[in-house]
């Protein structure tokens, strides 16, 4: 973007406008392109200092990786070493930048969100992380930090207390955090995030959390996206006997990469129900590769009796909806149960893996006929 200087006459009206209007216009650009603005007159100098919400991507920064080729041929003929040093080059190029934007920072910050490739060597994200947790009140964070070698988080991102939003993608717990919880947080998405320790053996037993321990830690929760590959390791730790604790804000729950036809899926789904009174909507996208890689297999001994759980009634749902169903009974179960016990749901939404139309009008004919708490609408989509 090539910032235009404007008239007179266009900078005087810009400039009347409120400060919690120029903020909010502000807000919506990338923090680089708010960062221009100060060439615009003067008055515009230290605006953008001022804005609570700061976004920064690798994408930004590219071209100290591009310049030189300009086709991709010619770009995979590069030494790997020469690649590094690009990489190396916009990794510097992108944290300056940063370091520059908290240095002239004139307000507070409640919004980071951070788009880039990070190892569990950058020391220098640990930094700003730092910095934010001392000097600011964060609100929203989000760092996709997309590795195959994942970033340990720090412990300076457990000491932030006032977070109502967290997003985490590709990162790493590798140490027990000391933290009585997210008490403020409303939305919860964990997509990728691993525990380190889980692969080191039992010389860590106390690295792996619990549904019980993840449920304390977020008693505010609204919104809750989570993944199958970190429901594994909670329902593995669970404790049968223990209750989990209320889940009364949670209003909307999504899962994705779920699994019905494991030992782990089903499991947390019926604690996370059974904890959670008032959900309004539950959306699940099934793993394909789940599907396809047990087909035909006996898979009803990792089904939880779902008949244990006859006491739970979901007064507040409204909307269910199942990406990529394979018509395993588990599945089918855990359906019926939803339909049985909702008595304001108004729509199902299931897409189907399947490619024989023959079944999948099997599978609605058998789900009209179960009994139903509400006259729901159920949909029945094929992906083929």
């Amino acid at each position: 973007m090539k910032a235009k200087r404007l008239s007179k006459a266009q900078q005087l009206s810009l400039t009347t406008l409120p400060q919690a209007i120029i903020e909010t216009i502000l807000c919506l650009l990338p923090t680089a392109e708010a960062a221009r603005t100060s060439i615009l007159s003067r008055e515009w100098r230290y605006k953008w200092t001022t804005i609570p919400k700061l976004v920064f991507s690798q994408s930004t920064f590219k071209k100290s990786i591009e310049a030189g080729p300009l086709i991709w041929s010619d770009w995979v003929q590069i030494s790997d070493l020469e690649r590094a040093r690009r990489y190396k080059d916009m990794r510097c190029e992108l944290f300056y930048a940063i370091h520059q934007v908290l240095l002239l920072r004139q307000g507070p910050i409640h919004e980071f969100t951070l788009l880039m490739s990070a190892d569990r060597t950058c020391f220098e994200l640990d930094q700003i992380l730092l910095h934010l947790s001392r000097n600011h009140t964060i609100k929203k964070l989000t760092l996709t930090l997309y590795h195959s070698d994942p970033y340990g988080l720090p412990l300076s991102v457990f000491s932030l207390h006032h977070l109502t939003d967290l997003c985490l993608e590709y990162c790493a717990i590798n140490h027990k955090p000391i933290f009585n919880g997210f008490g403020s947080l409303t939305s919860l998405t964990l997509n990728q995030v691993i525990d380190e320790e889980e692969f080191v053996g039992d010389e860590y037993p106390f690295m792996e959390p619990s549904n019980m321990e993840l449920f304390k830690c977020l008693p505010m929760i609204e919104h809750l996206t989570t993944s199958g590959y970190l429901i594994m390791s909670l329902v593995q730790a669970s404790i049968p006997e223990e209750l989990p604790a209320s889940l009364i804000h949670l209003k909307c729950c999504t899962i994705e990469d779920m699994c019905f036809v494991d030992a782990y899926g089903l499991p947390f789904l019926a604690d996370l129900i059974k904890c959670s009174p008032n959900l309004e909507k539950i959306k699940l996208e099934i793993n394909a590769d789940c599907c396809i890689e047990t087909k035909g297999d006996k898979l009803e001994e990792h089904s939880v009796n779902l008949e244990e759980y006859s006491y739970v009634w979901l007064e507040h749902l409204n909307e269910l909806e199942i990406r990529n169903i394979c018509n395993y009974k588990s599945e089918l179960e855990f359906v019926k149960f939803i339909l049985a016990r909702s008595p304001n749901l108004k729509k199902v939404i299931l897409v189907t893996w399947m490619d024989d139309k023959n079944e999948e009008f099997e599978m609605l004919k058998i789900l009209l006929r179960v009994p139903r708490a509400s006259p729901v609408e159920i949909s029945v989509e094929s992906k083929f």
